[in-house]
């Protein structure tokens, strides 16, 4: 499930290629595999590459912005020590998994598998059924292209945490010079409702002062139209402190947000109603 969501960036889509790969592992005689990990490495890793180039296809069509499916880590991350937990953290961040999405199936494949999971390339290549040296290729050119942009956690889980509370208490209140002064000047905001969800921006947003008056004015969403159960809790989704929006035994949206020198950089909100099951 760790490879599988991280190169296809949706849970239900990595369950689904858990499953399969469970179901050809039981169709496959004992004595012929030699090992197992390799083995199921092996099926994990092309069937997602299928899948992307499948999902790059859906993507085109999407209605809106496209974001990852959050899934919540706390319990997942608590069990791995200090320097293996950072590692995973940014590798299962929204802003990283976003950022995968600008690389090919096979180079995001071959990227994971090495920075992430740290199999050598003579594994990777037999994994994929690639040769060693275009293996190396694919990881070099992937590497480069994703320096400049890699998001960084410098900011402690702490800061964040202040923040989004802080966040949370100024778009109640509607208090729009206070939300100004969290957001930085070139803040950015993705809304992904899938087209579901009434309110929800269908195109990126930049700036703070665009971002503030989106979010108190126009987007129903963020204020007092939901259910009168609703509550917002604090969570840990992809290895960031979010703000849950739920409602009963559902939820109705996801917010994570990047902080930079004590102000908001960017803010991600998840509200498409296929991408919350597992929160």
């Amino acid at each position: 499930f760790a490879i599988a969501y991280r190169m296809l960036g949706s849970a239900m889509d990595a369950e689904d290629m858990v499953q399969e790969t469970y179901l050809r592992y039981q169709g496959t005689p004992p004595e012929t595999i030699g090992s197992l990990k390799a083995f199921l490495t092996t099926i994990i890793s092309r069937l997602c590459v299928d899948q992307l180039h499948l999902a790059h296809r859906k993507r085109e069509q999407y209605l809106g912005p496209w974001l990852p499916e959050p899934i919540i880590t706390a319990d997942t991350l608590e069990v791995i020590s200090p320097e293996e937990r950072v590692d995973r953290e940014e590798s299962i961040s929204m802003a990283f998994l976003l950022l995968l999405e600008q690389l090919q199936p096979v180079e995001r494949a071959v990227f994971l598998l090495r920075e992430v999971f740290d199999y050598d390339y003579a594994e990777i290549a037999t994994f994929l059924g690639k040769s060693e040296v275009a293996c190396r290729q694919w990881f070099s050119r992937a590497k480069k292209h994703l320096a400049d942009h890699r998001p960084r956690f410098s900011t402690p889980p702490e800061t964040q945490r202040q923040m989004l509370t802080s966040f949370q208490r100024a778009l109640q209140a509607g208090e729009m010079t206070t939300l100004m002064n969290m957001l930085a000047e070139d803040v950015t905001f993705w809304a992904d409702g899938g087209g579901k969800v009434k309110g929800v921006a269908i195109q990126q947003l930049f700036g703070r002062d665009v971002v503030a008056r989106f979010i108190l004015d126009n987007s129903p969403i963020f204020r007092n139209t939901l259910p009168a159960d609703t509550r917002v809790e604090l969570a840990e989704v992809n290895g960031q402190p979010a703000l849950i929006t739920r409602g009963g035994d559902r939820a109705f949206a996801v917010l994570t947000i990047d902080v930079e020198v004590e102000q908001i950089k960017a803010i991600r909100f998840v509200a498409n109603p296929d991408k919350l099951a597992h929160i």
